[in-house]
Parts: C-alpha cells; sequence; structure tokens
C-alpha cells in the first residue's frame, strides 16, 4: 500500500483543516467582539456619559417686531433685559434669610415672594431657580458689584416684549406670555418648549408661527452634581423671527381712538376695495405692558373688571343694528320687487299689528313717504308695514344673510361672534314659541332678536359701495425679514363673498338715498366735514331702558369717485350709557375729516369751534398744548 494511500494521514489532515478553522473562527469572534467593546459600545456609552454629563439652556430667538402700514416706526418691539435666577447649592444652608433680605430691596420683591420660588429639597441642587425677569441693566450692575452678598445668584439675558402703542390698539396686538401646561400638550410638537413665550391673544397670537423665530441651545457640561464644568463648543444659534406690517394706520388709529372717546364702543375704518382695516377700536381697553410690571395681579384685576377691558367690541360683542339695517331692507325691497319704490306709506308716528302699538322715531309721523324718503328719515312705520306685509321674515333673513351678517368676517383675530339673524324654525327651537308678526316688524327695523357686529357692518357698507363684492377684512399687509426691507410675503386681497340678488341700478339707488341721509335726512345734524362728501344712515337701538340706547352711525366716503381704492369705511358704535349724547355720527364726522382733511382730532375739534359747530363744545375735553396724548384707561 502506498503512502499516499495511508488512512491515517488522510484523518490527520482533516482535523488540521477543522482545527484550523476553529483557531480561525475564534480569532474573528475576538476580533468582532473586541471592535464592539471598543468601537460600538464606546460610541454608546460615550453618548450616554454625554447625555448624563451635559445640561442644555435655550438661546432665546428675538421676536420678529410689529409695524403700522407706515414702517417707521414699531408697534411692538424687544426690550433687552434679564433674567436673575438662584442655584441652591452655592447658598449656605444657614443662611438663605440673610440672602433673601439682601436681595429683596435690589430686585423690588417682598422676601416672602422670593422665599416660595426656593424649593423644599433646595440643600444640594444645582438646578437653577428663576427669581424674577424683566431686571435692568443697571439692577444687573449692582448685583455684579456687591457679588459677596449674593452666593449663589446669577443672570442671564432674556428680552421682554414692550409695546410703543397702549390704548385700542392693543386689542389688536394682543400680548405674549409663558406657555401654560395646556398649551404646551397642544403645541409640542409644533417646536414649543416648556419656556416657550408665545402670544396669547390678538395678532401675537394669530402670527405668533412668525413672529416667535427659533430658540438656539447652548450645551453645557456638568459634574455628577450638577455642578457647571465649562462650555462645550457645541453651540445651536437662535434663529430670530419675522417682521410683520398690519394694514393699520397708528394716526388713522389714534384719531379715531379719540374720536369715540372714553366711550364704551368700537369704530371701524375700513378701505373696501381691498378689506384692509386702518383703524379697529375698541374702548375700554387695557395696557399690556403693565403685565411685564405687575403680572398675575394686574391681569386678574382686569379680568375682573365690569367694564370688559379684554373685550373687542369691535368683533365680540353683538348688537341690536337698529335703523342702519334699514339697508338691508332697501336691498331687499328692491331685489325682491317687494314694493314699488314709488308707492308711499303713510306714516302717524304708530301702527297697530294685533293687540300691540308699534311707534316710529318721530311721534307725530313723516306722513306720506316712498322708499327714499323713508331711508334718509329712517321711518319705522314705512319698514315696518313693507317688511309685514310684502317681505316677511324668510326674505329678510336671506338678504342679511347675502351681506354676511349671522358668519363670522373671517379676520385673523380670534374670538369673533357671528351675530344673530333671526327665523322661524330657530324661535321654535330655541323659546318653544311661534313667529309672530311683531318679531318680523321688530326685524325689519333692526331690533328683536336681530344682532350683529360693527365689523360685519363694515362688511353690508362695503357691499353697498363695492355693489355687492366684499373682501376679507384683514389686518396683515406684509411679511419682511427682521431689520430690512425685504418683503417675503405681501398679502392680497381675498374675496369673501358676491351677492347675486341686485342690479347694477338697485346699488345706484341705496347709495343715493344714504348720500339724502347726509344732505336731507337724519345725519344732517351732525356732518359737518367738507373735506369729502359722504354717504351714510343712522341708527339708535332700544334697550329695554328710559332714555338709553345704543347709538349707531355707518357711512363711507367719498361719494362719487373714479378711484374706488380712495373709498374708506367708518362704522361707530356707540353703547347705551346714562348720558345719551347721540355721539356716532359725530365721531364718525371727526374721522372723515381727519382722513380726507389731512388733521389731527384736535385741528379738527378747533377747525370746528371756529366754524361754531353746535357739538363742538360738548363733552370734548383737549389736552394742553404741548401736552402728548394719554389713551383713556380702564381702572385698574
Amino acid at each position: 500500500m502506498s503512502r499516499q494511500d495511508d488512512p491515517s494521514k488522510g484523518g490527520l489532515r482533516l482535523r488540521l483543516v477543522v482545527l484550523g478553522f476553529l483557531i480561525l473562527s475564534t480569532f474573528f469572534g475576538f476580533t468582532i467582539h473586541l471592535f464592539n467593546l471598543q468601537i460600538v459600545e464606546n460610541l454608546i456609552w460615550e453618548g450616554r456619559a454625554k447625555a448624563v454629563s451635559s445640561r442644555s439652556e435655550p438661546l432665546l430667538a428675538q421676536r420678529g417686531l410689529i409695524w403700522d402700514r407706515n414702517v417707521d416706526e414699531p408697534l411692538a418691539m424687544n426690550i433687552d433685559s434679564f433674567a436673575v435666577y438662584l442655584i441652591p447649592a452655592e447658598i449656605q444652608p444657614s443662611t438663605p434669610e440673610v440672602l433673601v433680605r439682601n436681595l429683596a430691596p435690589v430686585l423690588g420683591l417682598q422676601p416672602d415672594k422670593i422665599l416660595t420660588r426656593i424649593p423644599e429639597n433646595w440643600i444640594g441642587s444645582w438646578n437653577p431657580v428663576e427669581i424674577k425677569e424683566g431686571v435692568s441693566y443697571d439692577t444687573i450692575i449692582m448685583l455684579a458689584e456687591s457679588s459677596e452678598k449674593f452666593p449663589g445668584i446669577g443672570w442671564s439675558s432674556k428680552p421682554y416684549r414692550w409695546y410703543n402703542d397702549v390704548g385700542s390698539i392693543s386689542h389688536i396686538l394682543g400680548y405674549v406670555g409663558d406657555i401654560t401646561v395646556e398649551e404646551l400638550q397642544i403645541l409640542y410638537n409644533q417646536g414649543y418648549a416648556n419656556t416657550a413665550n408665545l402670544g396669547k391673544t390678538g395678532v401675537e397670537k394669530a402670527y405668533d408661527t412668525i413672529l416667535r423665530g427659533n430658540d438656539g441651545r447652548l450645551y453645557r457640561t456638568v459634574d455628577v452634581k450638577g455642578r457647571n464644568l465649562g462650555d462645550s463648543d457645541d453651540v445651536v444659534p437662535p434663529e430670530n423671527g419675522l417682521d410683520i406690517v398690519l394694514t393699520i394706520d397708528r394716526h388713522i388709529q389714534e384719531l379715531a381712538e379719540k374720536a369715540l372717546g372714553p366711550r364704551k364702543g368700537s369704530l371701524v375704518v375700513l378701505k373696501p376695495a381691498t378689506g384692509e382695516i386702518l383703524a379697529l377700536v375698541s374702548y375700554p381697553s387695557f395696557d399690556p405692558n403693565k403685565f411685564a410690571e405687575t403680572g398675575a395681579v394686574n391681569f386678574r384685576n382686569l379680568s375682573l373688571n365690569t367694564d370688559f377691558p379684554f373685550l373687542n367690541r369691535s368683533i365680540q360683542s353683538g348688537y341690536a343694528p337698529a335703523s342702519t339695517f334699514k339697508l338691508i331692507m332697501t336691498a331687499a325691497i328692491l331685489g325682491e320687487d317687494a314694493f314699488d319704490p314709488d308707492l308711499t306709506v303713510d306714516c302717524h308716528g304708530v301702527m297697530t299689528l294685533g293687540n300691540r302699538e308699534f311707534f316710529c322715531w318721530k311721534k307725530s309721523g313723516h306722513g306720506p313717504v316712498n322708499l327714499k324718503e323713508a331711508l334718509e328719515q329712517s321711518c319705522n312705520i314705512y319698514f315696518g308695514t313693507v317688511g309685514v306685509e310684502h317681505l316677511g321674515i324668510d326674505v329678510i333673513s336671506k338678504y342679511a344673510r347675502a351681506f354676511g351678517l349671522g358668519s363670522p368676517t373671517g379676520i385673523e383675530l380670534d374670538g369673533e361672534v357671528s351675530g344673530n339673524v333671526p327665523g322661524k324654525s330657530w324661535k321654535e327651537e330655541l323659546y318653544h314659541t311661534p313667529w309672530t308678526g311683531g318679531d318680523t316688524l321688530n326685524a325689519s327695523i333692526g331690533q328683536g332678536f336681530l344682532t350683529v357686529t360693527p365689523l360685519q357692518m363694515a362688511n353690508v357698507l362695503a357691499a353697498i359701495a363695492n355693489e355687492g363684492v366684499i373682501y376679507r377684512p384683514r389686518l396683515l399687509k406684509e411679511v419682511r425679514r427682521t431689520g430690512s426691507e425685504v418683503v417675503i410675503e405681501q398679502t392680497e386681497p381675498e374675496l369673501l363673498r358676491t351677492i347675486d340678488l341686485l342690479e347694477p341700478e338697485d346699488y345706484d339707488f341705496l347709495q343715493a338715498a344714504m348720500r339724502g341721509v347726509i344732505t336731507e335726512g337724519t345725519g344732517i345734524w351732525a356732518i359737518y366735514t367738507d373735506s369729502v362728501d359722504i354717504v351714510g344712515k343712522t341708527g339708535t337701538g332700544e334697550v329695554g331702558l328710559e332714555g338709553r340706547w345704543h347709538d349707531w352711525f355707518v357711512a363711507y366716503g367719498p361719494y362719487e369717485t373714479t378711484d374706488p381704492d380712495e373709498r374708506v369705511i367708518v362704522i361707530a358704535m356707540a353703547e347705551a350709557s346714562d348720558s345719551y349724547d347721540w355721539w356716532a355720527p359725530k365721531a364718525t364726522d371727526i374721522v372723515f375729516e381727519g382722513i380726507f382733511g389731512h388733521r389731527t382730532y384736535e385741528e379738527v375739534i378747533e377747525e370746528w369751534r371756529k366754524r361754531r359747530v353746535w357739538w363742538s363744545w360738548d363733552n370734548i375735553e383737549l389736552p394742553p398744548p404741548g401736552m402728548p396724548y394719554v389713551p383713556p384707561e380702564v381702572v385698574e
């Protein structure tokens, strides 16, 4: 048998191959295990160690500025300030009261307020506790110069929001505040953190995602007790928010605010050709800057104030439109051919319906009046008669809704109410009683269950001025890059609704009759501006109290123009008070003269007094020459 055929050697070779395979497998196994230990798990544990030993704090982004349409002075800006915090572990256990006693007068706080911010298990804690925000640079210098008196006290930059214009514009701008637990639950997935400052109301809330920017982060390395071991190089810089430019003209806003004066109510100035709001006044108002000074105390006092200063009456209050609703009634009569406009109704000052008597505002009556004369003289008997006998509530409601009543206008501000356009089924469902002829008569003269907001009435006027076209009222004009004139976004007019119930000649009739209100009718005794020809309608709403009425005046001008963009709508509404002074048309007169006569409020009143306008001396107090205007505020 040859050597090659020796079976023992073949078995040896096989055993060597198997042994070599096992050795190589073991080697590669150890190699992989070592790689896993030294590389993979090292990265994992290093990451975990960094996570345990690192802390991060936000680098707050600057909130974008808010400008009016003139873009020459910000309405809302940021004030550089600081937040003072305390690191409990750096305080001697026996001396917290001494520290607090030294710190309280510097920060302007009561000692017990500082003590309540220190957590119960504070000994050995390295987590900073914020004591006060909105601290001035001078205060920080005082703390730094006497640092030995304030162990454990530190500070960091934390700007706060400041509003250069306060008063009625505060309802537009709103205010900002710390995020609540409830808000965080909703907004966490949108990038909001528990340290976020966000808009609470107004455009601050509506455009918060544009204004707020994105906070950065600064990462610090700490030891096992949380003590700072120095900054790392890992910094994510903040991205500042964008600026927004509003459609508001702050000069017109101030003019309108002064014109309304300290009367509960509102005043709206709107461009019907675009839907841009030039002024949106509501009184009483509030000063959001005081929230930074007195915080929750001031907010609580205002919330409990029975004058409701947080209520934006231009969009959040519904009122009976009174005789301004006769514009809708006129449109319905014309659109339905319900009653010949040239036919007359004889007004004797009272009409009987069932077992009730309904009165005209003119007790002696207007005599025979046609549609145009009835609108000019605001005759209740004419519109009550035609409403009950020729239109009916279904037709009246149809036209009211066509003009946008009963629906929100869609303005960016939250809390807008819809108002109410009543009907037969509505009353039966709510009150379980049938609709009556008296209900129809009340609706025909803008009373009863019917309610509207001042901004909705601005849309009614816009429909008449634009011959059936209504644009959504808006406050945002542009979005700009902070600190530059670079426009990122520019808003365009947005069609809200069109009214196809009337013919062009019907709008001509409405406009001519509204002009007659000023030249021959109920507005002749209050409108004195000669800078612009306006059209309008008065309204006096009953509130069930003797000698007290809601007071309306709705108008636009110029009456005739080749450039619709120059037209301006003014809606004035004054709530019923103890001293009724028929102020809405007078306020409107001041606003139109101020806008088209290029005058300030003070210049208008001075001119009216020179011309011996009868009402210019009534209930008007001008500030002394050279003294700045201070908006009237509610009692705090």
